[in-house]
């Protein structure tokens, strides 16, 4: 694409700016191009992108990723003052960690992101990372592990960075700035809990968001009407389940519609629910992009067999099994667990 060239006046460009940093200080979580837009609704795309080009340029602002999309927010004064005095090494350390974080789009680039999509989020919503491994930043830093080590304390220290464990390696940890949070990558979202994996919270999710699209499938049979009232009104929303699971108050941690989704999707790979997608008008509860997700429970049409209840039915390595071997009845786990129960 050929570089766009824009032209706006000095003073004109300094106006810009001086507004776009007066939102920031006003909203200090962050404001979204939409913002920008909104108050600023006459000024052209190409003018917008050389002033947020030019702040980013000039240090005044940061480019972060939220959950849903980017966020422009002031530069951290308070992070700046603490980095006074201290040396070049631990500069460039905490400049690896931030470029980590806030890496979503390159200065360079970033007028074609605004001129190819329009970026919104949620105002307030926290601020995403996915840090980086003390790996990454020997690397690019090419100091000595124990220099880097021992820089990494002192930053931990100021409070300019924390480490965080991470579910994809329970043994290493990732650093980023002290005031990000830990994306789902890191964290494992809702299904983890210190890196460990709750199934007994997972498996009473999936039973309750059964019951409860099983509980509105036997009302809608119980009207008496035609078959396809029964069965229109047999459907929930993602948004519906969603807030039943609220309202039991059975999860500690905050549950996303995604979350729930996830959940629902286990119930359609175990044949118990179905989903279908109807279009939405704009603005509904639960819709995406005009479209919205309705699961409704479902009765097998066939009931399995009984072999194929058996972990054989479905195990991977059946054709390697065989007395004697390897792989065999009297030794395997999943056998005697399935004994057992």
């Amino acid at each position: 694409m050929a570089d766009i060239k824009v032209k706006l006046e000095t003073a004109d460009l300094a106006e810009i700016e001086n507004r776009i940093l007066e939102l920031c200080q006003q909203l200090p979580h962050g404001i979204t191009d939409q913002v920008i837009q909104n108050e600023l609704p006459h000024l052209e795309p190409q003018h917008r992108a050389v002033a947020i080009n030019r702040l980013l340029s000039m240090g005044q602002l940061d480019l972060l990723r939220s959950g849903t999309g980017l966020l422009y927010r002031l530069k951290d004064a308070q992070s700046s003052g603490k980095m006074k005095g201290s040396d070049n090494q631990e500069k460039l350390v905490y400049q690896i960690i931030e470029d980590a974080g806030n890496k979503v789009a390159s200065r360079v680039d970033f007028t074609l992101v605004m001129l190819v999509s329009e970026i919104s989020c949620w105002l307030g919503s926290s601020v995403l990372s996915a840090g980086i491994w003390s790996r990454d930043i020997r690397y690019k830093s090419n100091l000595p592990l124990t220099e880097i080590n021992k820089i990494l304390k002192n930053l931990e220290s100021k409070k300019l960075i924390k480490a965080v464990k991470s579910v994809a390696a329970s043994k290493k940890k990732v650093y980023m700035l002290y005031n990000l949070q830990p994306d789902r990558s890191v964290t494992g979202g809702a299904w983890y809990s210190d890196q460990d994996f709750e199934s007994e919270f997972v498996e009473v999710l999936n039973q309750q968001c059964f019951k409860f699209l099983q509980t509105k499938a036997d009302a809608a049979r119980d009207n008496k009407q035609s078959p396809m009232i029964q069965r229109n009104s047999s459907f929930a929303s993602s948004h519906e389940v969603w807030k039943f699971i609220c309202e039991l108050g059975i999860s500690k941690v905050e549950l996303s519609m995604d979350d729930i989704e996830t959940i629902l999707n286990t119930l359609i790979y175990d044949g118990k629910v179905e989903m279908t997608i109807i279009a939405a008008k704009e603005g509904t509860v639960g819709s995406v992009d005009g479209q919205m997700k309705l699961y409704r429970a479902v009765n097998p049409i066939i009931h399995p067999t009984g072999i194929m209840r058996t972990p054989c039915g479905l195990c991977p390595v059946f054709d390697d099994c065989y007395e004697g071997g390897e792989i065999s009845p009297s030794n395997c786990a999943y056998m005697s667990e399935w004994l057992e129960f």
